[in-house]
């Protein structure tokens, strides 16, 4: 036990290391960060547990050609598509902790956004069929799930991890990691990725290979917390790990 908990001590300073030191311009006048949601889709089928990435087209400002996890800003419509199942008392508990205002529905804006985001991105349908289709849904891409008749399932999605942008870069997101099972997919939309989209091509790959990407530092934290989870039993009641800058230096909390 005591070799287990020295190993965490270690990893959690290299995590925090590899964010502090990483190169970032900070030229751009301060701003709140918006709230943000990312979707880590696991295929858990063989025993090499593999995740889906993503490449961002190489005209973005932002991140141009990283790989990254599908993921966005609250859209107004994610806080009424009507859902099906809840989110896990230990996820709304933790999605409710460290914010001003908290709040349930806010919560739940922010896996459904991390939902819609996936489908925009990738065209996925995350949900569940088992109900029949929603009798309503907001205008815009949730009404994909209307028409395939989905229900968005917030029972399959866990709270994985939460991160903030430093100050002083040219977007600022407050932004909440959620996870689902690939099973969970419960449609395919053909088309939504290619040389025009925002995601130019996908990848399911080990989480050895993807740290092994052109990735944004954040995610390749991400993804070695991602591995302690699994390994760990993935649980909705593991803490959650919180990524923030403080005086120059990033700090992680749990949650």
């Amino acid at each position: 036990m005591k070799d287990n908990a020295v190993s965490d001590h270690a990893r959690h300073l290299t995590t925090t290391e590899l964010l502090t030191n990483a190169p970032r311009e900070r030229r751009w006048d301060n701003q709140r960060p918006r709230d943000a949601a990312t979707l880590i889709i696991i295929d858990r089928r063989s025993r090499t547990p593999k995740v889906l990435m993503g490449r961002r087209h190489q005209g973005h400002k932002f991140m141009p050609g990283k790989f990254v996890f599908p993921g966005g800003r609250i859209e107004a419509g994610d806080r009424t598509m009507p859902v099906a199942g809840m989110l896990n008392p230990a996820s709304e508990m933790r999605l409710v902790s460290r914010v001003t205002r908290p709040s349930l529905v806010r919560a739940r804006a922010l896996a459904l956004a991390a939902v819609r985001e996936t489908f925009e991105e990738t065209g996925l349908i995350i949900g569940s069929r088992e109900y029949g289709p929603p009798e309503s849904a907001p205008e815009g891409p949730w009404r994909a799930f209307l028409e395939h008749g989905i229900f968005p399932d917030l029972e399959a999605l866990q709270f994985v991890a939460r991160a903030i942008t430093p100050p002083h870069r040219p977007k600022r997101f407050d932004t909440r990691f959620f996870a689902v099972d690939a099973t969970a997919i419960a449609a395919t939309v053909p088309d939504m990725v290619g040389p025009q989209s925002e995601l130019t091509e996908l990848a399911w790959v080990s989480l050895r290979d993807a740290k092994r990407l052109d990735l944004p530092t954040i995610t390749h934290v991400i993804i070695e917390e991602l591995e302690a989870r699994i390994a760990g039993g993935f649980a909705p009641e593991l803490p959650v790990p919180f990524y923030y800058e403080r005086r120059g230096r990033f700090v992680r909390e749990e949650l």
